[in-house]
């Protein structure tokens, strides 16, 4: 499902190579790619890189469906990401396929509340990609440093990654937060996805979400928000310095304010791996609620497996609950007190799509 050994960590470097912090190195290589398209009356060199352009359009019926093309090298109608965003009619009610080619999209995305119904559709994790290098304190604020923000309801992912390559923070670093993506609207889905970062990097922030068979990758908190979302088959991977004693990072960061909110996140049949020495979850607030069922834990979780950020008063309300896992991480016998071993009836819940109300939604968007 996922690459193997080296094989992300390696793509990753080479992304933060080629897209240095630096504006002007960006456009220098934009224009060598634009300028190399561009040399027809080169006798040597005499056809156009589109030339041999053929995009794999997935069969839609267009009275539903329309699809909107992107391609850095000019192949397409837009070479942005935002600009077939932009395209999109307010409100529409067919849904806008974006078609993204392989290639780096270096630019900071917004899906507006008026953008319901766009999919994105990458040609695969490792080979298309939108990123930039905003963080909290560049951008005003971690919310505001998401390479992607996404406000508008039933919008789609497959086969693409979100990235932020701001500088990894060291310990005590104040502003340093990047987001990879920041989802604000109800029912979104992701298929297949890669999300990069360092502290912060999957925003889930609030809505109903649905994530298969992704891969995510951080080192403090980095999956965190207030959403109620479920995920399927995912790889979870610490970037968290290696060799050190203490606890120096965490899967999650869940923010439940208050028991009247209906939110929560919940990992099925996935894998927590990587570097480091981490919690599953920080109590981000009160009523902090995840759950871990049939995931395999490598050794970097620590033995109390979670924290409530040095306030007892969340102790009895925060809810963290374990089921039917593996691995060495797994072992709950340190666990702290508040961690709930879950009975089968317990987990029942959380086990499935109807955590997130997909019978409601989620069908229309598998096709």
């Amino acid at each position: 499902m996922y690459p193997k050994g080296m094989y992300v960590p390696l793509f990753i470097a080479i992304v933060a190579i080629f897209v240095s912090t630096s504006f002007m190195v960006l456009d220098h290589l934009t224009f060598k790619v634009h300028r190399s398209h561009h040399h027809h009356d080169d006798k040597k060199t005499n056809q156009s890189i589109c030339d041999s352009f053929t995009p794999n359009f997935p069969t839609i019926d267009p009275s539903t469906t329309s699809i909107l093309c992107v391609d850095h090298n000019g192949c397409c109608n837009f070479t942005t990401v935002q600009a077939a965003v932009d395209s999109v009619g307010n409100f529409s009610a067919i849904r806008s396929l974006i078609w993204i080619n392989s290639g780096i999209y270096f630019e900071k995305v917004i899906v507006p509340k008026s953008k319901p119904n766009i999919t994105f559709q990458g040609q695969g994790y490792t080979s298309t990609a939108i990123i930039y290098n905003d963080n909290a304190n560049s951008s005003h604020g971690t919310f505001n440093s998401g390479s992607v923000q996404v406000f508008s309801t039933n919008f789609i992912a497959k086969n693409i990654s979100f990235m932020n390559v701001a500088p990894v923070p060291g310990p005590g670093a104040v502003g340093a937060q990047a987001v990879a993506i920041r989802i604000g609207g109800d029912q979104a889905a992701f298929w297949g996805c890669g999300f990069f970062g360092a502290q912060d990097t999957l925003h889930d922030d609030r809505g109903r979400h649905y994530f298969k068979e992704c891969y995510i990758q951080g080192s403090i908190d980095f999956v965190f928000g207030n959403g109620k979302s479920l995920y399927e088959n995912c790889q979870l991977t610490s970037i968290a310095s290696p060799g050190s004693r203490s606890i120096n990072g965490a899967v999650t960061a869940h923010g439940r304010a208050s028991k009247e909110e209906d939110s929560g996140f919940a990992f099925v049949n996935c894998n927590v791996g990587g570097t480091g020495r981490i919690w599953l979850g920080r109590a981000w607030r009160p009523f902090s609620t995840v759950v871990f069922a049939n995931t395999f834990m490598a050794d970097i979780i620590s033995p109390e497996g979670w924290n409530d950020l040095n306030d007892p008063l969340r102790d009895q309300t925060i809810f963290y609950g374990e089921y039917n896992c593996s691995g060495v991480g797994s072992n709950m016998a340190q666990r702290a007190f508040y961690v709930q071993r879950l009975n089968d009836t317990q987990a029942l819940p959380f086990l499935n799509s109807s955590f997130i109300d997909a019978d409601l939604w989620l069908q229309s968007f598998s096709n």
